[in-house]
């Protein structure tokens, strides 16, 4: 009897240990930290495959937050620690040119996910398109890929180049709401200096005023919008949107140096009823 007492004991405890330990490298398994993304697509040399998402598995002309990762070809699993730059490029007839972009850090709270932002200031046409190169190192060995992407023009204006009446070249592009509400919205924009054709550095310190109409209500406004400002250096431009009802909105634009000065974009009055420089949105 106690030979089969022990044998029970013995047994339990190989069934106890067992379970503990599937319940271990269960847990060590990553979860698929892409739920929620949509792909935009997949670039690919000859060790690896990155993989781009967004929201919708698209890009469009204007703002666009990428989310990547990158792909062991031989493996099949994601990498934890790289360190990766990106290049966007659009090829025209006579010319190239980049766009604002930030750094691609690794996503908060994931293990193989990275993010960052670029914003498209002009779409891809029949002749002149996008390609983005993106060079990244792992393991202190260097890799590049680079590929076509699509970015199609968007229905609505929500990014603008001007040239400041100080002789800059501007970029500014509408970030938030994505999803407007009748109410008052946090409103959040870009804007940026074109320094020269690569490089679109964050402007700091300046004003985005906006005045947001309705051209087919009698070019009625809306009460308690608020002026975008930085809150960080180097950061967007916050305020606060009012939308009183559904429909067309032409979101009419000011933007004004660190000394005040406008450099683009004109009051809305009784005579003139739009500004040079807006956003358009309906919902």
């Amino acid at each position: 009897m106690k030979t089969l007492k022990y044998l029970a004991i013995f047994v339990m405890a190989i069934t106890l240990f067992s379970c503990s330990s599937d319940d271990n490298a269960t847990s060590e398994i990553p979860l698929d930290e892409t739920i929620g993304l949509q792909k935009i697509q997949e670039i690919s040399n000859d060790n690896h495959t990155i993989e781009l998402f967004s929201n919708t598995g698209a890009l469009v002309q204007g703002y666009n937050h990428v989310s990547l990762r990158i792909k062991d070809k031989k493996t099949g699993t994601y990498s934890t620690d790289a360190k990766l730059e990106w290049t966007p490029l659009m090829h025209m007839a006579m010319m190239q040119h980049s766009c604002p972009k930030t750094t691609i850090t690794k996503a908060d709270g994931k293990k193989t996910l990275y993010e960052g932002d670029i914003i498209f200031q002009m779409a891809q046409n029949e002749t002149e398109y996008w390609e983005l190169s993106i060079t990244y190192t792992i393991n202190n060995v260097s890799y590049t890929v680079a590929d076509k992407i699509a970015v199609p023009a968007t229905a609505k204006r929500t990014v603008s180049s001007f040239t400041g009446s100080d002789g800059s070249k501007y970029v500014i592009a509408y970030i938030a709401p994505s999803s407007p509400k009748v109410a008052i919205n946090d409103m959040k924009v870009g804007v940026y200096k074109m320094q020269d054709m690569m490089n679109f550095p964050v402007v700091n310190n300046f004003k985005v005023k906006i005045d947001p109409r309705m051209p087919s209500m009698a070019n009625h406004g809306s009460p308690n919008n608020t002026d975008l400002l930085q809150s960080e250096i180097g950061g967007f431009y916050d305020g606060k949107l009012s939308l009183t009802m559904t429909g067309y909105w032409k979101i009419n634009l000011q933007v004004l140096n660190s000394a005040n000065e406008v450099l683009k974009g004109e009051p809305i009055t009784t005579e003139n009823t739009a500004s040079s420089l807006y956003f358009e949105i309906e919902f």
